[in-house]
């Protein structure tokens, strides 16, 4: 026996107006560079030691500042990329590219030239990650609510506007690096070697 009752009809479809699929689209994006930058701080946290609390109060009576110590001891304290090492270095460094090639570089990348110079291969010069790390630390911290209204103003002229000027230099980072697209080139320009200490025998 068929169902020979009447069906209903189904909803209409939801129609976004073309004016609207840009903003959407933008919202998209932002939303999933959002995603990415709190997978990589999750990442980070997930990384790091315990906090001396958490060790004091697993270490059965042991001072806390022991617990302290070992903590230290299992990895670094500060979030700065270059006190890192090994896989949370790795981590670290793939969210900081995705800062860069997908926020920083279309938004205040401007022309390269031999006044402005960069290096697509920025992640092997060690000064530029270290700046471009500096830099993504604070958009995080400014760009966040409880920076308030000023905050992304206060980061722009205290921290992009800083980095921009060092980074870009032309005897910069990347100054041994041609800005020549026919001719590229990639070098890292050397630093001062350390003193030796010690008696020479």
């Amino acid at each position: 026996m068929s169902d020979t009752s009447p069906t209903a009809p189904g909803p209409e479809p939801f129609r976004v107006s073309d004016a609207d699929l840009d903003d959407l689209a933008s919202t998209l994006a932002k939303t999933m560079a959002e995603v990415r930058q709190h997978g990589a701080i999750l990442d980070r946290l997930g990384s790091e030691p315990e906090s001396a609390s958490a060790a004091g109060q697993q270490a059965d009576g042991a001072p806390e500042a022991e617990a302290a110590d070992a903590g230290q001891a299992d990895g670094p304290a500060s979030v700065f990329i270059l006190a890192l090492g090994g896989e949370a270095y790795a981590v670290e460094l793939a969210a900081l590219s995705d800062w860069v090639n997908y926020l920083f570089l279309p938004v205040y990348g401007r022309e390269i030239s031999t006044s402005r110079p960069w290096c697509a291969q920025w992640h092997e010069h060690p000064e530029a990650v270290a700046r471009l790390h500096a830099l993504w630390l604070a958009w995080q911290q400014f760009t966040d609510t409880e920076a308030g209204l000023s905050g992304p103003s206060t980061w722009h002229r205290d921290h992009l506007d800083q980095t921009l000027a060092h980074l870009r230099a032309p005897d910069g980072p990347f100054a041994a690096c041609t800005t020549s697209a026919n001719r590229p080139n990639h070098r890292v320009l050397a630093t001062p070697a350390p003193e030796q200490s010690g008696v020479a025998a």
